[in-house]
């Protein structure tokens, strides 16, 4: 028997992947929240956590932060990232997290098989490592360029910090609101992986990122 930490917030997906393990013979505790993976992880101690990226409050990275944070807590933790899309922010942490041993990383729409997901799953348990191709290839293409990591909207509002524009005047410019821009703002620092320190060095950080970085090819 495998215990399994399933995090996915979509109530229908959730309940159906958790049908899915039972069928399989994995015993499945399911959440639907970053710190109910956390606290789910400390009561059952399983052997695989399988995790969605976006999850509430936020719906960024929750799930992604929470996966990092569990590899330092509970070394060698096997733990599987399953998402719509590749989250740049954080992955290199959990990728390099116990010599990448017991990590997986799989794109939903690119899961076409059960018995393959199941063996996928099964493998990451054991300590193997499960990545999506497509994934190598977009962290790959990231590392040539930054930016890449960064949706048209960011890549407005960091162009318009780099102009010197505060964040209302960026709010008025994009015709937004001022806590939308502060949210683009906070992706932004999370996709380029700025250290965490006061709001106003992170900003110069990002402007000299997007002037080395923005003339790269899409």
């Amino acid at each position: 028997m495998i215990r399994v930490i399933l995090a996915e917030d979509g109530v229908l997906l959730r309940e159906g992947l958790a049908g899915l393990l039972d069928r399989f013979g994995f015993v499945t505790a399911a959440v639907g929240d970053a710190p109910g993976l956390l606290a789910a992880v400390d009561e059952h101690v399983p052997d695989l956590v399988i995790t969605d990226i976006r999850m509430p409050p936020t719906h960024t990275d929750e799930g992604l932060r929470a996966a990092v944070g569990l590899r330092r807590s509970h070394p060698g933790l096997p733990v599987v990232v399953l998402s719509q899309y590749v989250q740049h922010g954080y992955v290199g942490d959990l990728l390099d997290s116990s010599d990448g041993r017991g990590i997986g990383y799989l794109l939903k729409d690119r899961v076409g098989d059960v018995e393959d997901f199941i063996t996928a799953l099964r493998r990451v348990a054991a300590g193997g490592t499960v990545v999506d191709p497509q994934v190598v290839r977009q962290l790959v293409r990231r590392r040539r360029d930054p930016l890449s990591a960064l949706s048209p909207r960011e890549r407005e509002v960091i162009a318009l910090i780099a102009e010197g524009h505060s964040n209302t005047a960026i709010a008025r410019q994009l015709v937004i609101s001022e806590p939308a821009v502060g949210k683009h703002v906070g992706n932004i620092f999370a996709k380029l992986r700025l250290p965490q320190t006061d709001d106003t060095n992170r900003r110069v950080l990002a402007v000299i990122t997007y002037l080395r970085n923005s003339s790269a090819p899409q």
